[in-house]
């Protein structure tokens, strides 16, 4: 990498850590100055309470996380159970990711050979992302428990997995499809001049030109996948996750703030690392990466 490489990545590191400064920054600001009753306009409230119970200092949060669990003499501490609930989602995140950007490069490449399959999937990959996760997990679940290969028994985990994967599959699909037909109309003339096949043309220009539309795609697909793990985990009722260790600490928000905090930090750390695997991805591709397109 060349000095102006290493001076953007920098950049966009010190951006980042800045960002979360401010963000704390606000968020203490806002708990010493905001009304204790919130910000109300019309009935409705717009800004949280400012209490201690409602919203704990970040210090509070911070050593909530160091100490254990429970009061029980065998309790582990609170960022071993978070870290072990945070690597099960997103073992499950990964999987869902796998299947979901499989899905959708092969929906983006049938759609991008066939115009006529174009016109009557890309309508229903659209529409497909208006149905709520809440309603479609426990038939997911459902539909799962009936299938039976010999020995083969569907697991509540691949249920997360497979909702995983339906929200990660619509940016890939979206994305490769707009990457895969960026070439301009006359490299592709020159390659149907040189008698060049369908699928040459799609390894040595589509999916070249389609690196700049496809890693943001990834990256939105991977954050997808952890939201759709998350909230499955959490329909259904599947154990071991950071979803479901959201709704279990959240019962003690009254008498101990802090803890509901700890596997929502959980979660961010879980999107934190799956985009920054999209990020390594795209170290390999960086000589591809003439500019990116978001998703």
């Amino acid at each position: 990498m060349n000095r102006s490489g290493r001076g953007t990545t920098w950049r966009r590191i010190a951006t980042g850590a800045l960002g979360i400064v401010l963000l704390c920054a606000a968020w203490e600001l806002y708990k010493l100055l905001g009304p204790a009753d919130g910000v109300v306009v019309g009935g409705l409230t717009i800004l949280p309470r400012t209490s201690d119970l409602a919203m704990p200092h970040l210090w509070t949060m911070a050593e909530r996380v160091l100490e254990p669990v429970t009061g029980a003499s065998n309790a582990v501490p609170m960022w071993e159970a978070v870290l072990q609930a945070s690597l099960f989602t997103l073992g499950i995140s990964a999987v869902g990711w796998l299947v979901g950007v499989s899905v959708g490069l092969a929906l983006a490449l049938l759609m991008q050979r066939f115009r006529l399959a174009e016109q009557a999937v890309l309508p229903w990959v659209i529409l497909s992302q208006t149905v709520p996760l809440i309603a479609i997990a426990p038939l997911v679940r459902r539909w799962g428990a009936q299938i039976h290969f010999g020995e083969f028994t569907w697991e509540n985990w691949m249920s997360v997995a497979m909702i995983a994967s339906y929200l990660a599959f619509f940016p890939v699909s979206v994305g490769a499809l707009r990457g895969l037909s960026s070439p301009d109309a006359a490299h592709v003339d020159l390659m149907r001049c040189y008698s060049v096949g369908w699928w040459k043309t799609l390894w040595r220009l589509r999916l070249p030109a389609s690196v700049g539309y496809l890693l943001p795609a990834l990256r939105l697909a991977a954050a997808s996948a952890v939201i759709g793990a998350v909230v499955a985990e959490v329909s259904i009722g599947l154990r071991g996750g950071i979803g479901r260790l959201i709704v279990e600490y959240a019962g003690a928000a009254g008498g101990d703030p802090g803890k509901p905090w700890a596997p929502i930090f959980g979660s961010v750390l879980v999107g934190l690392v799956a985009a920054g695997f999209v990020g390594l991805i795209g170290l390999f591709l960086r000589r591809f990466r003439r500019g990116e397109v978001p998703a």
